[in-house]
């Protein structure tokens, strides 16, 4: 979608909802690519790592801080989607890369996500203005009820933040304001083709379900930031360093480099001796 730009009434309805959805925002090379890169590149699967839910079932994840000129980091560095999170996210100040994480959530044994805000794991990073950040969904493969969508509770951003602890290995929010929103709003399955795009707050509670299906659900996540909203307690650098924008069409028509660590893939053992 070369020179996607929003219109006013998807802006509208990302700050009354919480999030929107933008269907064929890749178009089908473009979704051949990234697939062929996510199924196949040793460098994505080197530094996956596994998150258990509170069932023992895993989700692989692949999360990286600095995108560069492979194919991934020229779309997340893309007009359509940097100009989109500029439109969308608060404030005025130039737009940059928090992170991108490719989810992995394979056949039969990929895990569950338990109801969470993305702002529940960001406010341990003292980001204080989480209306000035932006997470932008891609689906890399089809997303459905039967492998594991991705489910939102409409307008829960309008909450503010709610209080979060450990379910398993991941961090879920406290299930009776959870309770409580799904006695209020609706919740929506987000079924997405692949190349559809999902814009969301950080404060947007959602969750996904194990995939029991015999079809894989992967996603890129890329995950947006204001230059002055600066982290306190965040060892990257990459969420105060604005973006060089690149052209929509350099996805396909540039050479694009290959996936490398200088991309600054998380460590999840090393993240953990930390804290």
């Amino acid at each position: 979608m070369a020179n996607f730009q929003l219109t006013a009434s998807q802006i509208a309805d990302y700050h009354r909802d919480g999030y929107i959805i933008v269907k064929g925002y890749l178009n089908v090379a473009e979704v051949q690519k990234l697939q062929e890169i996510a199924f196949a590149d040793g460098i994505m699967r080197q530094h996956a790592f596994d998150l258990n839910d509170q069932s023992g079932k895993k989700t692989k994840l692949t999360l990286w801080y600095t995108p560069g000129n492979d194919a991934y980091g020229l779309l997340t560095k893309s007009n359509r989607m940097v100009a989109s999170a500029h439109e969308l996210m608060e404030g005025t100040s130039a737009v940059c890369h928090f992170h991108s994480k490719l989810m992995q959530k394979e056949p039969k044994v990929g895990g569950a996500w338990e109801w969470h805000q993305d702002y529940g794991y960001w406010y341990k990073n003292e980001f204080l203005f989480p209306d000035q950040m932006l997470s932008v969904m891609v689906a890399i493969t089809d997303a459905n009820k039967e492998n594991g969508c991705l489910q939102v509770i409409r307008g829960t951003h309008k909450m503010g933040r709610i209080e979060h602890g450990f379910a398993g290995e991941q961090v879920g929010a406290a299930m009776h304001y959870v309770s409580l929103a799904l006695k209020t709003m609706p919740l929506i399955y987000v079924e997405l083709k692949a190349g559809d795009a999902l814009f969301f707050h950080p404060n947007l509670l959602h969750r996904s379900e194990a995939n029991e299906s015999d079809l894989a659900r992967w996603s890129l996540i890329a995950v947006y930031n204001r230059a002055d909203n600066v982290p306190y307690n965040e060892p990257s650098q990459s969420s105060t360093i604005p973006i060089k924008m690149v052209p929509d069409e350099a996805l396909l028509e540039w050479e694009a480099e290959s996936l490398s660590d200088n991309a600054s893939f998380l460590d999840k053992e090393k993240d953990e001796a930390l804290k």
